[in-house]
């Protein structure tokens, strides 16, 4: 077990990327906190985790806000005393024309995806140099932060400072053992991407811009998070690693 007895926490871990990773975290041996806005979805995702051994904490709360962030941390803190691992997983992406985007969904996307990242990273950070015994955090990034796709310019923006800010946290935390990384995942089959994958005809087009001809599934972005969360990727820290079916080729 790669992460026995470590501690993990995972923002927006009730659904897609977040639950698959949690769920392979536990496998592997670690205690894993999710966090996120649904209440219901959290209960339902912390129930099936319990359904492979693991020990698993549910909190709710929303990272845009520095006072839930902190709730959340100190939920987790109460549980297991220490934190090890965090993956930034808590995210939104709704396509807008640039003409079209409205100033409220702009600011939605940096205050949910960037300031997120940001304030849970943070406060993680804080508490890991304190502790004194390194550990892993891994940001949630795209592609769509290195290449950009029309009608995101908001999402784009938000993952391309993500990247950014990963490089600058590995930068300033590395003396303290903290290894800071991003997964840039490409078309993954979630909730949010159903409804294109549910049209024949859109996906159909869509597809023939990823070279492996089909969208990704969760558990392979958290195959990667796990590798960026143990000991294997322990000389790695500032990267940006591209999981996307060879989508970056074309967008490039």
């Amino acid at each position: 077990m790669r992460l026995k007895d470590s501690i993990a926490w995972i923002t927006g871990g009730s659904t897609g990327i977040g639950k698959a990773t949690a769920v392979l975290f536990a496998q592997e041996g670690a205690k894993v906190a999710i966090t996120g806005r649904d209440k219901a979805a959290l209960q339902a995702a912390a129930e099936e985790i319990g359904t492979y051994g693991g020990e698993v904490l549910w909190v709710d709360g929303d990272v845009q806000h520095a006072a839930d962030v902190s709730r959340m941390l100190d939920a987790v803190l109460d549980r297991w005393g220490t934190v090890d691992v965090l993956v930034n997983n808590a995210g939104i992406c709704k396509p807008a024309p640039f003409l079209e985007l409205e100033e409220s969904e702009w600011d939605r996307h940096m205050a949910i995806n960037l300031k997120g990242t940001f304030l849970a990273g943070q406060a993680a950070a804080k508490l890991l140099v304190k502790q004194g015994k390194g550990g892993s955090i891994i940001n949630m990034s795209s592609v769509n932060g290195l290449a950009a796709e029309g009608d995101q310019a908001h999402y784009n923006a938000t993952k391309g400072g993500i990247n950014l800010l990963t490089m600058s946290m590995a930068l300033e935390l590395a003396p303290y053992g903290i290894r800071v990384n991003a997964l840039c995942p490409g078309f993954i089959e979630t909730r949010l991407t159903k409804p294109l994958i549910d049209n024949p005809d859109a996906f159909g087009e869509y597809r023939r811009t990823i070279p492996m001809g089909r969208a990704g599934q969760p558990e392979e972005i958290a195959d990667a998070a796990l590798f960026m969360a143990s000991s294997d990727s322990r000389y790695m820290t500032g990267h940006c690693l591209v999981v996307d079916g060879g989508q970056l080729i074309k967008l490039s």
